[in-house]
């Protein structure tokens, strides 16, 4: 994330933490569905990102062929009402294979953008809020594995430990967590010496209790933004190591290896090439639309 959205991000969230104890944003968040709806942009991002979701939960149930299923008398086929995003050079119907692999890029990039949004929130707690020579030894750590070009990242973790699911998970993991415990740990930063944390102080209450109930309520907003741009990135990462055939392997469906697979024969079978490219770029830019009109829609609130 840039230093331009990082600051974007904690002044929204200073914005709305005035109230203290996260009340003021948590009166907002009700009225976020609302105010995120209300712009057609932000509402058609939603409704795209919705739409994948309940792809990935019910695809194989609607995918009318199998994904690995070859039939070679059907080989490629353009698209049709038997086929509608026709077959590639081995049969295999692409529009199943799309849906069907929808579920993969969310498992994959869902889970792992969740699981680094979860270690780097606690990460970003702790260690703004402790400050001194921790927090100095954590982030100069971070600041190291963020020089690497998360590409570049991926490639050297993955050559360590061989291309699997599990290891694209480990991937994101590894890459995302230290850039949301830097956007949650600005934010603490700025929280810490506020009255409210400083009456929680007083009171006597231990240090889980100023984090997590005095603090983390004002850090959800940027955390919400965060999650969000960090999940269309994922996604990038995920078709992108599939791509270069070092993520998840054949024969799964999974979209940027049917790229991958598809660019040799472009000129016998273009839409196994361009549909799963177009649904690539399609999540994406719903994901980036949602996630500016919850930016906007938590600004307001």
């Amino acid at each position: 994330m840039s230093v331009e959205s990082d600051n974007q991000l904690r002044g929204m969230t200073l914005s709305g933490s005035s109230g203290g104890a996260g009340i003021g944003v948590g009166a907002g968040w009700s009225r976020v569905p609302r105010t995120l709806f209300a712009r057609p942009a932000s509402a058609v991002g939603t409704l795209l990102v919705l739409a994948f979701a309940l792809l990935a939960l019910i695809g194989p149930l609607v995918a009318p062929y199998s994904a690995t299923e070859q039939i070679f008398a059907d080989a490629r086929q353009s698209p049709s009402a038997t086929h509608w995003f026709g077959t590639d050079r081995l049969g295999r119907d692409v529009f199943s294979r799309v849906v069907i692999g929808t579920r993969d890029i969310f498992t994959l990039a869902g889970a792992g953008t969740l699981t680094a949004v979860f270690l780097g929130t606690i990460i970003g707690l702790a260690s703004g809020f402790r400050g001194g020579w921790v927090d100095e030894l954590t982030f100069r750590a971070f600041d190291g594995l963020l020089a690497i070009p998360a590409l570049l990242l991926a490639l050297l973790l993955l050559g360590t430990v061989g291309p699997s699911r599990e290891s694209v998970l480990l991937v994101i993991v590894v890459v995302y967590t230290p850039i949301v415990a830097r956007v949650v740990r600005s934010v603490v930063l700025g929280l810490k010496s506020r009255g409210f944390v400083e009456a929680a102080r007083v009171r006597g209450e231990s240090t889980s209790y100023v984090l997590f109930r005095e603090i983390l309520p004002s850090v959800l907003p940027a955390l919400a933004v965060e999650a969000a741009l960090r999940f269309s990135y994922a996604i990038f990462l995920v078709s992108s190591l599939g791509f270069l055939g070092i993520g998840v392997q054949p024969p799964s469906p999974d979209w940027g290896l049917m790229v991958a697979e598809a660019r040799d024969f472009v000129s016998l079978t273009p839409w196994a090439l361009y549909f799963p490219v177009a649904t690539i770029a399609t999540l994406v830019i719903g994901v980036n639309l949602m996630a500016d009109g919850l930016r906007r829609a938590l600004q307001e609130n």
